[in-house]
């Protein structure tokens, strides 16, 4: 008999197991003798445990016999059933002992069944045998299909995985009983899911056997059969389905579907104007999606920022642009991830690039003029008309429009079509050194084309003015004074002004230096001293000396002034100090004052009086 015939035969044996009939099971058991008397015979219940297969449809199925071994088919041998299940599951014929199941067993219910037997002489109404136990197995067949109790299934793994990657293990349960022969024996097996994944038979574990990418397909339906019986015929099975999902993997770099993009942008454009918008795709998706912009030539008149919501790049002017000078442009720009696992570094070898080119387009510019701003100079006192400077302005744009020049808020100035400043009155630095003006440039084809530039006009000095005391001198000098005595120190102002400081020279006119009365000595520092040349002075002969003074500026040409100092004879006694002569000078002069203003005040009287 070869291992293919003898198979059904194993699995055959324990549906064999109910007509098996009890074999005789004698028991020794002690017997009290009518007179009294104890001796040991040999007798009792004849059984082995019975069983019956569940789920029989039978309305009666026979399961064995219950028979004692002093029956010997004595008709007065009555055979009772006890315990739970007898009478309403199990029936026993009182007279042959022969046990029935009356009603449809589930072993998944219940597996055994404990009762108890009785035979009672029905002559006497006692008990032939003591009351047994005895059991009843519920053998199995196989009447539950697997179930796997935990499905549906989902599972995650990563796009790309290698062949053997496990997924998930999927469990299903038999009720059968597991050790009665193959029921509750399963194997697992693929109904839909191949080639891409395949599942082990005994463990249910579910792995990859193909390799897969997302971008092509992101999830698979994978449906799982269990069979019992090892999948032998007659074999009972249940199936499940698994939602397998592929999570992404940063394996596709950012492409620019577009290979040039063309723009415009004014030239009238202030910077950070954006220019237009460039996309590149990836085939990615979340952080593997994400991706940065930039100008792969380092332009410095344009830049792209992106925009982290919608994966754009934006470009932005940097720089302002002007047509006249380079009417369009010509930049790269590329694109890249921004999160790059380094073991996925070969699929991001190379950054996509694209060309964009940007034309520039020409705007009504307002005038320019050539310098920020002038700086003119002019002497004072030129006559009407005298030539001041010239300002220039030009239109950018192609068609060069005629300029228009004009001096705003001035009446002292005017400016032709040439851009030729001129006066119109002689100017005084004196009154006003510096003219602030705002020429305006107006083109002539587009007045609302304006610009406007500052204009400074320094009035330069002219030397006209005569250097002169800076105070007036009251001076004296004591009748007693020596030789050398200082008397008084003078300095000078000049209403000029001066390129540089101003400088004084101090001298004695000729007429007074050939007068040996006094000197003077030039400090060098816009000072000088006057001194006696001489010893002693008379009040009552000259009570009063004039001095001829001098006075050059460092003006071009050089200005000179005559200034006459009044020195008064004084007596100063034995003290021989002019501030003795100066205090008392002050007070004579008072007293004549007050005499003077009595008198006026009394002919006022008098007139008034009239």
């Amino acid at each position: 008999m070869n291992g293919s015939s003898l198979l059904p035969f194993m699995l055959g044996i324990p549906l064999l197991w109910p007509c098996f009939r009890a074999i005789e099971n004698p028991k020794t058991e002690e017997v009290k003798h009518p007179t009294g008397s104890h001796s040991r015979v040999r007798r009792g219940w004849v059984w082995n445990q019975f069983f019956v297969p569940e789920e029989m449809n039978k309305s009666s199925h026979h399961i064995g016999q219950l028979r004692s071994d002093i029956d010997n088919g004595n008709t007065s041998f009555q055979y009772k059933l006890l315990g739970a299940g007898a009478g309403s599951v199990f029936v026993i014929d009182e007279r042959t002992g022969d046990i029935y199941a009356i009603q449809k067993l589930d072993r998944e219910e219940r597996s055994l069944y404990t009762l108890r037997a009785q035979v009672i002489d029905t002559a006497t109404g006692k008990a032939v045998e003591p009351e047994s136990e005895f059991v009843i197995r519920v053998s199995d067949v196989n009447d539950n299909e697997p179930k796997f109790l935990d499905g549906p299934y989902e599972a995650v793994v990563p796009e790309m995985s290698p062949e053997g990657t496990l997924v998930i293990q999927v469990t299903a349960s038999d009720a059968d009983d597991p050790s009665s022969g193959n029921n509750a024996r399963l194997l697992y097996n693929l109904l839909q899911g191949q080639p891409y994944f395949s599942i082990e038979p005994t463990t249910g574990v579910i792995r990859i056997s193909s390799v897969m990418d997302r971008e092509l397909q992101d999830e698979y339906w994978v449906i799982i059969q269990a069979k019992d019986m090892v999948g032998l015929p007659g074999a009972l099975s249940g199936t499940t389905s698994v939602l397998i999902k592929l999570s992404d993997i940063n394996d596709n770099k950012p492409i620019f579907k577009e290979s040039l993009y063309r723009m415009t942008i004014s030239e009238s454009a202030p910077t950070g104007t954006s220019v237009g918008k460039i996309k590149a795709y990836d085939n990615d998706i979340g952080e593997n999606a994400e991706m940065d912009y930039s100008i792969e030539d380092a332009s410095q008149t344009f830049d792209i920022i992106t925009n982290n919501e919608t994966q754009e790049g934006t470009v932005i002017l940097k720089k302002k642009v002007d047509f006249e000078h380079q009417n369009h442009y010509r930049i790269r720009a590329k694109v890249k991830n921004r999160n790059v696992d380094e073991q996925l570094m070969g699929y991001h070898a190379e950054a996509s690039t694209t060309l964009i080119r940007v034309q520039v387009e020409d705007a009504d510019e307002p005038p320019v003029f050539l310098r920020p701003d002038y700086i003119f100079d002019i002497l004072e006192g030129q006559p009407q008309g005298s030539w001041v400077g010239v300002v220039s302005a030009t239109d950018p744009d192609q068609r060069r429009s005629p300029i228009l020049y004009s001096i705003t808020g001035s009446r002292v100035f005017l400016i032709d079509d040439n851009g030729t400043i001129v006066t119109t009155t002689p100017l005084d630095r004196e009154s006003t050194a510096w003219y602030n003006l705002s020429i305006t440039a107006t083109e002539k084809y587009n007045a609302q084309q304006i610009s406007s530039v500052p204009v400074y006009v320094q009035v330069l000095d002219i030397n006209e003015h005569a250097p002169e005391f800076s105070d007036y001198y009251e001076t004296y000098v004591c009748e007693n004074a020596g030789s050398g005595q200082i008397i008084q120190t003078i300095s000078a102002v000049d209403r000029d002004d001066s390129i540089e400081d101003h400088h004084f020279d101090f001298n004695l006119s000729v007429e007074d230096s050939k007068n040996s009365s006094f000197t003077i000595t030039d400090n060098q520092d816009n000072t000088a001293v006057i001194l006696t040349n001489r010893n002693g002075f008379s009040l009552q002969e000259e009570p009063v000396l004039y001095v001829s003074i001098l006075i050059a500026d460092n003006g071009i040409p050089s200005l000179t002034s005559t200034n006459t100092l009044t020195i008064h004879v004084c007596d100063c006694g034995d003290s021989s100090s002019a501030r003795t002569c100066s205090s008392e000078g002050f007070m004579l002069s008072m007293g004549l004052r007050t005499k003077v203003i009595i008198a006026v005040l009394m002919c006022i009287v008098i007139i008034l009086g009239k």
